[in-house]
């Protein structure tokens, strides 16, 4: 696989934006790289994400999109686990 030229990489950005904002809008709490189902409201664009994307490139947008929902959490407090043995 050559590397994505300009135009393709802004059609990639733009295909992962337009995926977050519909995730943010629907399911701010949803997690990509969980295995919970995804949002019915954007499984086509996460479709066209994908397409749009090197896989490698979607994987580590996935995973930087859930470091950043947990660092936004760290920001607001940290909540201990109360586990009950």
């Amino acid at each position: 696989m050559s590397f994505p030229d300009k135009d393709a990489r802004a059609k990639c950005w733009t295909a992962r934006d337009e995926y977050w904002a519909c995730l943010d809008k629907h399911a701010p709490e949803y997690q990509c790289t969980s295995q919970a189902p995804e949002p019915k409201e954007c499984i086509q664009l996460r479709k066209l994400y994908q397409q749009g994307c090197p896989a490698q490139w979607v994987k580590h947008f996935d995973r930087k999109r859930t470091y950043d929902q947990f660092k936004q959490k760290m920001a607001k407090g940290y909540e201990p686990l109360n586990e009950t043995k």
